[in-house]
């Protein structure tokens, strides 16, 4: 770790391997080398110089809560929050602690992680039918919103968060080596949570094929970026609402109201009524005289009485196993998370946990 954070500091001060050596005292370069490598350990004295030459603080080489030039993110959002880059450096330590009390507690990680096979030429028809084979070979039912966040978690070994992120931004997908993580506005409606974790899903999915930008604005920038939204906006509505499942409530349906009928059965499947009355014009139920009669406004859903519980089972269970192996202190879990002890407490009760220390 302290190896790769001297390359990058060495590399944003636009310095060579010769330059830095010399002013670190190196007789050779390849000292340094071999320590950005790390295949050579540096002394306490050579850190104090470190941090004179790459005008770096000590937290930059020694912090293992830190994400520095390991993570990328893509965030989901209409257009650039404001709020949008303070809240990712709120957010990285988070994830950067997962991995290390994770790592400290022995818990495996995914070695191979799948890919879908899909390129940004691939039809809407290949993506769509992706989603579909997914959630057979995930065996997610008719209904798969139900079951999604849990198989993807256990399948991937995915880090899931439910968090209160800005106003604009509905989530996001950040990718490290050791792990995936997505990220899911908790007070967004249900069905753009759906979507949007079905958004995100398609591209830890499809990382390596067509990495996503920092900023996944909806409709997409750019020819290809727009196209490769629209081929994940096809897998997502195939995946939640599978063609067998859709064919057999419309055909249950018989003389119900359409508007009606369309917001009972979105809020089935877990999804906007909007998803749904598209998903029924693709898959040629509606022509485009009957979805232009439809009026969208009224399919709106009725506000939720209540939002997912913050973070995840699998976020908090660590942080807990963390604390009471003397791992991570109290105080530290409260400063990561931007909270009080009182309430780390009420966060680990609501999982089922008995906090871990004393108030």
């Amino acid at each position: 770790m302290v190896g790769q954070r001297v390359r990058i500091a060495r590399k944003e001060l636009g310095l060579t391997q010769e330059e830095v050596s010399a002013q670190l005292g190196f007789t050779a370069r390849q000292t340094l080398s071999y320590v950005e490598e790390g295949r050579r350990k540096v002394t306490a004295e050579e850190l104090v110089k470190c941090i004179q030459v790459l005008k770096r603080p000590l937290e930059f080489f020694t912090d293992p809560f830190l994400l520095i030039g390991e993570a990328t993110v893509s965030w989901r959002a209409n257009e650039e929050p404001k709020a949008l880059v303070n809240f990712e450096k709120k957010i990285l330590p988070v994830v950067a602690a997962y991995r290390h009390l994770a790592g400290d507690l022995r818990q495996t990680q995914t070695l191979l992680v799948p890919q879908l096979p899909l390129t940004p030429g691939s039809s809407f028809e290949e993506a769509g039918a992706a989603g579909e084979r997914l959630a057979r070979e995930w065996e997610l039912g008719r209904i798969p919103s139900q079951e999604l966040v849990n198989a993807a978690e256990k399948k991937l070994n995915l880090l899931i968060l439910m968090v209160d992120a800005p106003t604009g931004i509905s989530g996001a997908a950040l990718h490290l080596n050791e792990f995936d993580t997505i990220l899911v506005n908790r007070n967004e409606p249900v069905g753009r949570r759906n979507y949007d974790f079905g958004h995100e899903l398609f591209h830890v999915l499809t990382w390596h094929s067509m990495p996503p930008p920092h900023l996944d604005v909806e409709n997409g920038k750019g020819a290809k970026q727009k196209r490769i939204e629209q081929l994940a906006e096809s897998f997502t509505s195939s995946l939640l609402m599978p063609a067998q499942s859709v064919k057999t409530l419309w055909e249950a349906r018989k003389e119900r109201e359409i508007h009606s009928w369309i917001k009972e059965t979105a809020h089935l499947f877990g999804v906007s009524g909007p998803a749904l009355l598209w998903r029924l014009f693709n898959l040629g139920y509606l022509n485009k005289a009957a979805l232009e009669a439809i009026h969208q406004k009224r399919l709106s859903q009725e506000p939720e009485a209540t939002k997912p519980k913050l973070y995840s089972l699998r976020f908090v269970e660590c942080l807990h196993k963390g604390i009471d192996k003397g791992l991570i202190s109290v105080r530290k879990v409260a400063a990561l998370l931007d909270c009080n002890i009182e309430d780390l407490e009420d966060l680990f009760r609501e999982y089922g946990f008995e906090p871990p220390f004393d108030l």
